[in-house]
């Protein structure tokens, strides 16, 4: 059965990294997706395999499939078809070496799923390691494999991922009511979620849940579970709509679910199973009730440059992690909503005691921050973000609170209030951008600002044209943007194309999409008191509401708090009256805003995400998968890429590539976030999956490590990679 692909979600070009692509003979095969999973994994033990994979094209009546064993199992002679639990029939089975041969004795149609179990005759090595088991048919020149690992301590395994997810608590002390977030981690092959399938939580511990939960207090990747069901310690949930097509999972459970922590002070571990496959956490610590817990609160204060609501601000703060943050390493700071959080961060904005960091990215509310590798430890951590990294305020007055996590401890600040009028305080101590537009000292009246729909039927999607009188801020282009919130009842896609939304008659830069806020990022600077003109095709698949009503949409701006204005739209019903809008005198035309051209130097490569091709001097060249944004942030390219889009010495199969320049060389393995370069061990953004055969690599890391630059076309909206 083939799985339903869905894009996935991209939220800036420019947060991506490009990477050399490689155009290689691409092989055809007839089966991908091979799955080996021992139903026992102690080693010197005997196990039933079972073997999962999917044809890619058909396997004839008469042909052969191949299992070979690593050398190291003992394979048995007298295995024969009363041995093997086929879903197709067989003609007949025989040993060579440790190679098992199956005769099918039927046709298996293409893009048809595949399995089957070797009940009896294998028996496993006699050593701890990991070993290659190997699938091929007739129709293949060669072997399809994947990673069985044997243990001594008799633990079953049904994954053959080495990851380990990250496990995060509110509070680590035993017994205590907490929330929960488990993940992200990328889906092993070529899984992606699917509404209608199941995820299955194991608990450490089945005391630890309460004897129901409610659907509400469980998230799938940002989305409500469809259903929970809890029996014993496994809560199963039902994958929502939001999450289908996802190829990664993070599950939150709510505090209000009902879990509690264990009450033994220990070390412990979740598992997640999805499609036959399990993975499993990193280990947590649980402290006995009344130590330290690795979450802290109140315990430093932020200091803002302006306190007013929906101002921009520097954020600065200084706190104690006892040395836990070294070269090399991460600190997260969590702000209180996503909206205060640009899509593009520059490590130049941030300082950490001192030094700007190697790299700095976002993802929802929570910045993520790499230290240099000549930072040295030191039980205080200063964090400076600047006024020039456009960190807004939340936009309702309140009390707030930063998270900061370093090694999996976090520690919440004071409270810090945001209120009041807007000081933005003289002029930052940053050199003046002379680009960067200036308040209008004059105001701008929206009042005549009209929003108003294509279509106004129910259930349908429909086009949105929005009509700002003027902006009292400018934006500059490509790094500020227009927010539009949709009211509750509004369809809004996870992604859309900035070719379906246009400002000015050009089109956007880049398009955010977070929950209902759909945020449009100009590709042309836009002066303070000038009018912009927000045009949303249908194209863009914001979908109208099943209830007759009028709706109310709102219109904000990264550069001006408060909201700007907001407009009834009539929907299953004749439109709210707009405001009416007295036609200005006439006045010399003004020349239309073209998009400014971007210098892309000639020897560059260039590559947009979803898309199977490269561009390199002029002319388009195939990949094997297309380049795609992992965990909100990361581009992955194919290894391909670097090998014939940069020409850099290239290497990989199912398990590892090796790029190499000059005299360095990097290394990746399938499935892990480590990577080396020379001796030296590192931490990647992302870890390297295998998509369709080929190893995704995130391209960021490799330019940043070989010297090559990185830039954005926003005109062909591709991401350029030269040296």
């Amino acid at each position: 059965m083939e799985k339903s692909k869905k894009a996935l979600p991209i939220v800036l070009a420019s947060a991506l990294a490009a990477t050399p692509l490689v155009a290689v003979p691409q092989q055809a095969h007839a089966l991908s997706g091979v799955t080996v999973t021992a139903d026992d994994n102690t080693a010197g033990e005997d196990s039933e395999y079972d073997i999962e994979f999917t044809t890619e094209e058909i396997i004839e009546e008469g042909d052969t499939i191949y299992v070979k064993f690593d050398k190291e199992f003992d394979v048995d002679k007298n295995i024969d078809e009363d041995s093997i639990d086929a879903d197709f029939d067989i003609k007949s089975v025989k040993v060579n070496g440790n190679v098992i041969e199956i005769k099918v004795d039927e046709e298996i149609d293409e893009e048809e799923d595949v399995s089957f179990t070797i009940t009896d005759g294998i028996t496993n090595p006699d050593d701890e390691d990991t070993y290659e088991v190997a699938v091929q048919t007739t129709s293949e020149k060669g072997y399809e494999s994947d990673d069985v690992k044997i243990k001594e301590d008799g633990k079953k395994s049904s994954s053959s991922s080495d990851d380990e997810f990250n496990v995060d608590l509110s509070s680590n002390k035993a017994g205590e009511k907490v929330s929960i977030e488990l993940g992200d981690f990328d889906l092993d092959g070529k899984d992606e979620l699917e509404t209608g399938e199941t995820i299955t939580v194991i608990f450490p511990d089945e005391d630890m849940l309460p004897s129901s939960i409610n659907k509400a207090d469980v998230k799938v990747n940002g989305s409500t579970a469809k259903s929970v069901d809890v029996d014993g310690d496994e809560v199963t949930i039902d994958v929502p709509s939001g999450a289908d097509g996802d190829d990664y999972i993070n599950i939150e459970f709510l505090k209000t679910a009902g879990i509690s922590n264990p009450d033994t002070a220990d070390d412990y571990t979740f598992k997640v199973k999805y499609d036959g496959t399990t993975y499993e956490s990193e280990s947590f610590e649980i402290a006995k009730s009344g130590s330290s817990s690795s979450t802290v609160s109140g315990d430093y204060t932020i200091n803002l440059s302006d306190p007013a609501a929906g101002a921009r601000s520097s954020y600065t703060f200084e706190t104690d992690f006892g040395k836990d943050l070294k070269a090399d390493s991460d600190l997260v700071i969590e702000f209180p909503s996503a909206d205060m959080v640009p899509m593009i961060l520059s490590p130049n904005d941030f300082t950490v005691n001192g030094k700007t960091p190697k790299k700095v990215g976002a993802l929802g509310n929570k910045v993520y921050i790499t230290t240099p590798s000549n930072f040295t430890a030191d039980s205080t951590v200063k964090v400076v973000v600047a006024y020039t990294a456009w960190i807004t305020n939340p936009k309702t007055a309140g009390s707030y609170n930063l998270k900061a996590t370093v090694a999996n401890k976090t520690i919440t600040s004071k409270a810090f209030t945001i209120g009041g009028s807007s000081v933005n305080p003289t002029t930052p101590t940053t050199p003046t951008n002379p680009t960067t537009p200036t308040p209008n000292p004059t105001g701008v009246n929206n009042s005549t600002a009209t929003i108003t729909l294509t279509n106004t039927a129910m259930n349908q999607a429909t086009g949105v044209n929005v009509a700002i009188k003027g902006l009292g801020v400018g934006l500059a282009k490509q790094r500020d943007f227009i927010e539009l919130v949709f009211p509750a009842g509004y369809r809004v896609p996870a992604y859309i194309a900035p070719a379906n939304i246009s400002v000015n008659g050009v089109a956007a830069n880049y398009v955010a999409v977070r929950g209902q806020n759909v945020l449009v990022y100009p590709a042309q600077d836009i002066p303070a008191a000038t009018a912009a003109n927000v045009s949303i095709t249908a194209a863009a698949n914001i979908v109208n509401p099943a209830v007759k009503n009028a709706y109310s949409i709102s219109v904000f701006t990264s550069e001006e708090k408060g909201l700007q204005f907001a407009r009834a739209v009539g929907v299953g019903m004749p439109a709210p009256a707009q405001p009416v809008v007295t036609p200005p005198k006439p006045t010399t035309p003004t020349p239309p805003t073209t998009q400014p051209a971007v210098n892309v130097p000639t020897n560059a490569a260039l590559f947009k995400v979803n898309a199977k091709t490269f561009t390199l001097h002029g002319k388009n060249y195939p990949l094997q998968v297309a380049p795609y944004l992992a965990g909100g942030n990361t581009t992955m390219v194919p290894a391909q890429f670097f090998k014939e889009a940069l020409a850099l010495t290239t290497q990989w199969n199912n398990q590892s590539v090796a790029i190499i320049s000059g005299t360095k060389v990097l290394k990746f393995t399938v499935g892990s976030t480590k990577a080396r370069i020379g001796n030296q061990e590192v931490t990647l953004p992302s870890p390297v999956v295998l998509k369709e055969g080929m190893p995704m690599i995130p391209v960021r890391f490799v330019t940043d490590n070989l010297g090559y630059k990185v830039g954005w076309d926003a005109k062909t909206s591709s991401v350029y990679v030269y040296r």
